[in-house]
């Protein structure tokens, strides 16, 4: 069997299964970094500065990356066994339950201490479940597809991550256009954590009526086969990618690094920035992010489309090299105080994020072999995580209070996105790579 592309109707349910799950999974996630830069601070760590409280919270909000290599290593070991379908059910499952849970915590001034630790047992439970969610969502439409349009197709679960964002920040908008700070504070900032359960419910609704990857079942049958002839014990997954494929491993965490650590920057740092720094209303600031998500989403697939034409390399580096000059008027923009060079500085800084995040399912997915695509993709993508998105926050809003300038976090930035420059340039180029090789038939086309 090749990488054929199944029929239309079954491929877009595929699709559209992906994005949706992929949506409230990510709209749970990001409604819990932004809560931490407007809430959590001061109800779940009352008794600080505001700077030192919105350390504190991203602290929490970090804790949530690392338990996100974790949950890849788990979700792709059984991902890899057992199916692509069955574990993106679960994970949606659990990441709903924590958030849904979350909207029902007591605060610090009901139960003291505990209240902290329920919430960062709930981040735990969070990170957990998303780091099954990417590598699960992005290979089951990459391996329904067509190698010809991978790059276009695969990017529509890479869409979920805007449009979560989107809906977890117009909810939050929402409220803050229509709450005084008082009763957000009080009841508010808890309603779109319950809504999570409504969208959990239409999720999975879809998910379930998904078929299991194709190219998946092939390489099951032919393990099967390989496995009665020669009567060979099936090494790990993890086992396999740690020993053969650590190589592909780390040029997916160096890839990583930009793309990760300037999306929380944009979005996440920015409503530190803007309400503590500058003094501005919370509302300018997811406005801005609201309106840079929607062209964020819109923007992402053509960019996968590209990726077709011109190569998964050299758009990822026209993200990566666009992203650290950006950054130079990205802090100048917001530093005006002005709405309009606020959203164009969010904008044009997703736009370019957008050129490395559009072509990476794709990427990612043709760096494995089969057997081990789901662990390896996933391992490579969430230990990134821990080293970008679950510190950027902390380190810059950490660099803002220890310099009181915006200068170090663009170089911090910068940084990451050099790192990233080395290991596009280090990969081959996936463009067209049969999804269908396992890992035997792989190494021997590339020996």
């Amino acid at each position: 069997m090749t990488d054929a592309a199944q029929p239309k109707p079954a491929f877009a349910k595929v699709v559209i299964a992906s994005l949706i799950g992929t949506t409230v999974e990510w709209y749970d996630f990001f409604l819990y970094g932004s809560a931490a830069a407007l809430v959590f601070n001061k109800l779940f760590f009352p008794n600080s500065d505001p700077l030192t409280g919105t350390l504190l919270a991203f602290t929490t909000y970090a804790i949530g990356f690392l338990a996100r290599p974790l949950g890849g290593l788990v979700f792709g070991h059984y991902g890899d066994k057992l199916g692509r379908k069955k574990l993106l059910v679960l994970s949606l499952l659990m990441m709903g339950g924590a958030t849904f849970a979350m909207g029902l915590l007591p605060t610090y001034a009901a139960i003291g201490v505990a209240a902290p630790l329920l919430l960062t047992f709930l981040r735990l439970v969070q990170g957990f479940a998303l780091g099954g969610e990417w590598g699960g969502a992005v290979l089951i439409v990459s391996e329904h597809g067509s190698p010809e349009r991978r790059g276009f197709w695969a990017s529509w679960p890479q869409a979920g991550v805007p449009m979560g964002n989107l809906l977890a920040t117009a909810v939050l908008a929402v409220l803050a256009a229509v709450q005084s700070d008082e009763a957000f504070l009080s009841w508010g900032w808890r309603v779109p954590f319950l809504l999570s359960g409504v969208l959990v419910v239409i999720g999975l609704w879809i998910r379930l009526s998904v078929t299991e990857s194709p190219v998946f079942l092939e390489a099951q049958e032919k393990a099967a086969r390989r496995k009665a002839g020669e009567r060979e014990v099936e090494k790990p997954p993890i086992v396999v990618v740690v020993r053969d494929h650590w190589r592909e491993v780390l040029i997916a965490m160096g890839a990583r690094m930009a793309e990760n650590v300037s999306y929380y920057v944009i979005t996440a740092f920015i409503l530190v920035y803007l309400t503590t720094q500058l003094g501005m209303s919370r509302s300018v600031g997811l406005n801005a992010v609201l309106i840079g998500s929607f062209v964020h989403l819109v923007t992402i697939p053509l960019w996968g489309a590209l990726s077709d034409r011109i190569g998964r390399r050299t758009t990822y580096l026209l993200g990566a090299v666009g992203t650290g000059l950006w950054m130079f008027a990205f802090f100048a923009l917001l530093d005006t105080r002005s709405f309009l060079p606020i959203t164009l500085a969010v904008t044009v800084g997703l736009v370019l994020h957008g050129a490395m995040y559009g072509p990476q399912a794709a990427f990612f997915s043709e760096l494995f072999g089969t057997k081990v695509r789901y662990s390896g993709a996933s391992i490579g993508y969430q230990l990134a995580s821990i080293a970008a998105g679950a510190v950027a926050p902390l380190i810059a809003t950490a660099l803002l209070k220890e310099y009181g300038s915006t200068f170090p976090i663009v170089l911090y930035v910068l940084g990451m996105c050099v790192l990233t420059i080395i290991a596009v340039v280090a990969s081959r180029e996936t463009r067209g790579t049969s999804l269908s090789r396992t890992v035997t038939e792989r190494a021997r086309v590339e020996a």
